[in-house]
């Protein structure tokens, strides 16, 4: 027994040596150091969006250090409990076998906490570490498509909350009978665009649809797209000149107006097309810089797309990366969520709306690093 517990733990510090050389503990206490320095200057708050993103900075690389000295602890502990466990079963077998069987919990614990500390350490794309900008649209479907694109909406919520991130809603369109024609929303948390940005592409769902009578099955389709937000140091230049912007009246659920100011701004970047819209913030001053930024985004985001583009016609490989319909979710005739790239499914579609995404998530981080490694050959 006690030669399998060792075999055991000598694969998990294999494994978490891996993760400390990625994760590189000496290195994320420089950057601590430095992050430190910076938000104890005295003029640090003078600009605020500066300030929590270097507080956000210096928290994440804190909690980071935490995690992997916590995870180091965890594995000498066990080694002991183990030894104890040995020793204690050469004089009382029952006491041996309920030290054996704590350990077996804890090793559980640990291989699925190794688990998630790998996941991060696969998060090493340009811009994986930043915050992200998420929007969901209805497709095709109808009404069934546009309350569909509300659940999303809500999954995603719910998810951030599980997680304890801040989720900021910048813009939502409603549809005229129920739910929503588009949202766009900030999950404000360290590396949520390297997380999330599997979670982009075509949504499907079958169900009986609440709104059709007769009690019918109804197939209705939602796109959700994932970006990274802008810093300072991103350099999207933006000539006024390729910029339209309109004003109109902020409007909520069934076309209602929700206040008297035309402070809603809607953003067109001529050259591409790209509209943005925001009407979540109180003034138009808010909302255009709140457009802005997010037209910046998508701008960063199809820049690196044209650059991997051209990277892959050089290699002579062009092929789609990302199928039309990434999931499945159905709920008659019988209860499925799918993911139709890694294989990941779930029997409690139930579960998953409430934001129960994290195994999904985990394969598409897996499934992408794996695409990119054929890709590489």
């Amino acid at each position: 027994m006690a030669t399998d517990y060792s075999a055991e733990i000598s694969d998990i510090r294999s494994t978490f040596e891996q993760i400390r050389l990625v994760t590189d503990p000496e290195g994320l206490k420089k950057r601590i150091a430095e992050l430190t320095e910076e938000s104890s200057a005295p003029d640090l708050w003078d600009d605020q969006e500066k300030a929590q993103a270097v507080t956000s900075k210096l928290s994440h690389a804190q909690s980071e250090l935490n995690r992997i000295n916590a995870m180091e602890a965890r594995i000498d502990d066990v080694e002991v409990m183990v030894e104890m466990a040995s020793e204690e079963a050469e004089t009382d077998e029952e006491s041996g076998a309920e030290l054996y069987a704590e350990a077996d919990r804890e090793l559980k614990k640990i291989h699925k906490d190794l688990d998630d500390l790998e996941i991060k350490t696969l998060l090493s794309g340009e811009y994986d570490s930043r915050e992200a900008v998420v929007t969901v649209r209805a497709g095709a479907g109808g009404v069934d498509a546009a309350d569909f694109a509300e659940m999303l909406v809500r999954m995603y919520s719910r998810w951030a909350e599980r997680n304890n991130y801040s989720v900021k809603m910048l813009d939502t369109s409603y549809a005229e009978e129920a739910g929503i024609k588009s949202a766009t929303f900030e999950v404000q948390a360290p590396y949520a665009y390297g997380t999330l940005s599997v979670e982009a592409g075509t949504h499907r769902l079958v169900r009986i649809s609440p709104f059709d009578n007769q009690g019918r099955r109804q197939t209705s389709f939602a796109a959700v797209e994932v970006i990274p937000l802008t810093e300072q140091t991103d350099h999207i230049d933006i000539p006024e000149a390729d910029i339209k912007v309109d004003v109109f009246r902020s409007s909520g659920p069934g076309g209602q107006s929700v206040n008297t100011t035309d402070s809603a701004v809607r953003m067109t970047h001529l050259p591409t097309g790209i509209v943005v819209s925001m009407q979540n913030e109180k003034s138009q001053i808010q909302n255009r810089a709140a457009a802005l930024r997010v037209l910046q985004s998508r701008l960063l985001i199809q820049r690196q797309e044209e650059e991997a583009a051209t990277k892959k016609a050089l290699a002579g490989d062009v092929k789609a990366s990302w199928g039309d319909q990434m999931r499945s979710y159905v709920t008659h005739p019988y209860q499925m969520v799918k993911d139709l790239r890694t294989g990941f499914e779930s029997g409690n579609p139930d579960n998953v709306f409430d934001g129960d995404i994290d195994g999904f998530i985990d394969a598409g981080i897996r499934w992408r690093v794996g695409q990119h490694s054929e890709d590489d050959n």
